[in-house]
């Protein structure tokens, strides 16, 4: 029941900030559930770019389902389109409660926390997610990011290295001041 009240507190939340005013890749694809005829038709709307609908069909699994950790994420990527960052972390935050290893929430999150300064945060959820999906070149890259952002710079230069191993079209940023890649 806290998850809910807290769910549709988030909720109230982020609609008041769509209200007021990155991403890459799609929104997470889930299991068929209980939420998932609502969850489906959201997916639809949020690879149509029909976000406002995609939110309310969400909400209307997260009724069905308050623990849908995909209805979670998509929310989250939403906000963090819409450079609602706060919002944003709050959504990936509840995703990882629902299942504290599903690498999507744990890769956006950190280049929240990147962007909003926090490159320790963010170093260790890339850690997390490279232990869970050890050939994320993306997951190195940013890793690299936060690690040279924290003056790590043999480490980072490791990390930018794995990331073009795996991935030859990423190279080293020229300068401490680029920012992370987008979400996935």
């Amino acid at each position: 029941m806290g998850t809910l009240v807290r769910a549709f507190a988030l909720g109230i939340f982020a609609t008041s900030l769509v209200a007021c005013g990155l991403g890459g890749g799609g929104p997470a694809t889930p299991a068929p559930n209980a939420s998932g005829d609502a969850l489906q038709r959201g997916l639809a709307a949020h690879q149509a770019g029909k976000l406002d609908d995609a939110i309310k069909l969400y909400y209307q699994a997260l009724e069905v389902d308050p623990t849908n950790k995909f209805a979670f994420f998509n929310l989250g990527q939403i906000e963090h389109t819409r450079n609602h960052l706060v919002s944003a972390e709050a959504w990936y935050r509840l995703a990882l409660e629902s299942d504290k290893n599903m690498p999507q929430p744990l890769y956006n999150l950190a280049l929240v926390r990147q962007v909003l300064g926090d490159s320790t945060e963010s170093a260790s959820l890339l850690r997390r997610v490279i232990a869970i999906e050890p050939n994320n070149a993306g997951a190195h890259w940013n890793l690299g990011l936060a690690l040279r952002s924290l003056g790590q710079t043999a480490d980072a230069n490791a990390e930018f290295a794995t990331a073009q191993r795996l991935d030859a079209r990423l190279t080293p940023p020229p300068s401490a001041s680029v920012r992370p890649s987008p979400t996935r």
